[in-house]
């Protein structure tokens, strides 16, 4: 017969299961409709980094979204040519839900386009201009269908034909108020090699053509972060040095009534056009850790409405921090459910639960009612079991724009990923990057499947497989971070001499890196099958 114990764990198995088949597909979804269980972005200026360079990043928080990854080349156009417009749209007829892009219309091209590193929300341009993503939803009124921009569309759009973040803002402002945003409010993190900013931007209106966007510049020595929460708040078109908006960011919040100048409160942006957003935990949350790691001294109480739009960091930021900011969990704070998941034993000894683990109980929220739990718009850590894919980007100034610019770039789940660096030099990458991972099902031709299959067994029992993962990724992110001034000052080397050579040379490397960690991935894989086969 099962020890109550026994019962107890099986009782609370099922009911994982329930919810994690639940919140799988709600997670499926989340990424579309705005909720707060999206993407996360943090932002560091050139004098915020330890060696000067300017930061974006980006967790793909979507199952839904593709992982495949390929070079898109420069390319000069003939005369009159168009750009196809293209709008994200739910497949569910494949071995795997996904999303398609639909083509929907035509705006005028340009002569000659940048290439750049093809992500599913492209990432960094040849000429070191960079962007990371998170969705905050904003007012549904906005929201429009008549029109032909999207998040994704944009983003290719300002790597094609742009090399400086303000032209790039500038750009999506002009292209969105003739040809009209079609998607939810999204924040686009946008850095070049002097500066990185944060623009907000949603539609116009139900059935209109247009945006209403803002844009505010982090400061050179600060860092910022965005969680699926609209963050700009106070705004000073005059200071040009900081700020950006559409001609219509005011006269739209006061045609709908979202703010009253006669009142005498100043406007506030988020609250104007993404009010629920403030009151999300899933992104204040998110918020706090990230700016509690990176500056403790501030003392940021984790229950706070609004954090500052930015702050100066404790010490200089490096690659490593942040690496490890995306793998966070919140293990170690008050928030570290690991410790709430109990039953008893026979004896009726309070013991913690073989399911207590970082990633698995926060799918229990509904269930255990912890933390914001009862609430929809309950908690979420940073590194998430339906991440996609995952960006960190370097952009400097210092380096000839080929080996300057590089994204780390991690597949699936944060936590238990690994980090792979593609210089924007970079030509080509392996074919298992280049396969798609949706459509056909598990496939060993794809890279995210090694990565994915690794994070999917160690949810089940991360309290183990944590240390078996950390084993295979720490050494190669180590040495990795180590080589980088070795392989950056040959690469340089190599430059002076001879431009092509030197992409070669970084062509190289990113695939043999690639493909290396890819092969670690397998392996791990099937290690942890073997080890833990007797152990569930």
């Amino acid at each position: 017969m099962l020890s109550r114990y026994a019962l107890g764990t099986i009782a609370i198995l099922v009911a994982v299961a329930v919810i994690l088949v639940a919140g799988h597909a709600h997670a499926l979804d989340d990424h579309v409709k705005g909720r707060p269980d999206g993407c996360t972005s943090i932002m560091v200026g050139r004098l915020a980094s330890v060696d000067g360079s300017v930061i974006t990043s980006h967790t793909c928080d979507s199952h839904r979204t593709r992982a495949w990854i390929d070079i898109v080349p420069h390319m000069k156009h003939r005369e009159g040519s168009t750009t196809v417009c293209r709008k994200r749209t739910k497949v569910d007829s494949l071995a795997m839900p996904k999303y398609g892009r639909d083509a929907i219309g035509n705006i005028p091209g340009v002569r000659e386009t940048w290439g750049f590193i093809n992500t599913a929300y492209p990432c960094m341009n040849e000429r070191q201009l960079a962007v990371g993503e998170s969705t905050f939803g904003g007012r549904e009124e906005l929201k429009s269908d008549s029109g032909l921009v999207d998040c994704q569309q944009i983003c290719q759009l300002m790597l094609e034909r742009c090399t400086t973040a303000r032209d790039a803002i500038r750009l999506a402002g002009e292209l969105t108020k003739r040809y009209g945003w079609i998607d939810e409010g999204e924040c686009l993190t946008i850095a070049d090699t002097k500066e990185v900013w944060h623009l907000e931007i949603m539609g116009s209106g139900k059935d209109k053509v247009g945006s209403v966007w803002c844009a505010q510049r982090i400061p050179d020595d600060h860092v910022g972060v965005t969680a699926n929460a609209s963050r700009i708040r106070e705004i000073d078109l005059s200071d040009i040095d900081f700020f950006m908006a559409s001609e219509n960011v005011f006269s739209l919040a006061r045609e709908n009534g979202w703010w009253d100048p006669e009142s005498g409160k100043p406007f506030q942006f988020c609250y104007a056009y993404n009010p629920e957003g403030r009151t999300s935990f899933a992104a204040r949350r998110r918020e706090w850790r990230v700016f509690d790691i990176l500056a403790p001294s501030l003392g940021f109480h984790a229950n706070t409405e609004n954090y500052p739009f930015s702050i100066k960091p404790d010490t200089l930021v490096t690659m490593e921090s942040l690496m490890t900011i995306f793998r966070d969990t919140f293990e170690g704070t008050p928030y570290d459910m690991t410790k709430f998941i109990t039953v008893a034993d026979d004896s009726g000894k309070v013991v913690k639960s073989p399911l207590a683990n970082p990633f698995m109980p926060y799918d229990m929220n509904p269930l255990f009612k912890i933390n914001g739990g009862w609430n929809e718009l309950g908690e979420r850590p940073i590194a998430r079991w339906y991440c996609m894919y995952g960006t960190i980007t370097q952009s400097r100034d210092w380096l000839p724009d080929p080996i300057g610019g590089v994204v780390w770039i991690e597949y699936d789940n944060p936590a238990s990923s690994c980090y792979a660096p593609i210089y924007c030099g970079t030509s080509d990458l392996p074919e298992s990057y280049k396969t798609p991972s949706r459509d056909n099902g598990y496939s060993r031709e794809a890279s995210w499947w090694a990565f994915n299959r690794v994070g999917t067994l160690a949810a089940q029992r991360w309290g183990d497989m944590r240390h078996d993962c950390e084993e295979v990724w720490r050494p190669i992110q180590t040495k990795s971070l180590e080589d980088q001034s070795k392989v950056e000052e040959e690469a340089l080397r190599l430059h002076k001499k001879s431009p092509k050579k030197a992409k070669k040379y970084l062509t190289d490397y990113t695939c043999r890196f690639c493909e290396d960690i890819t092969q670690a991935y397998w392996d791990l894989g099937d290690h942890l099958w073997t080890k833990y086969d007797e152990k569930w």
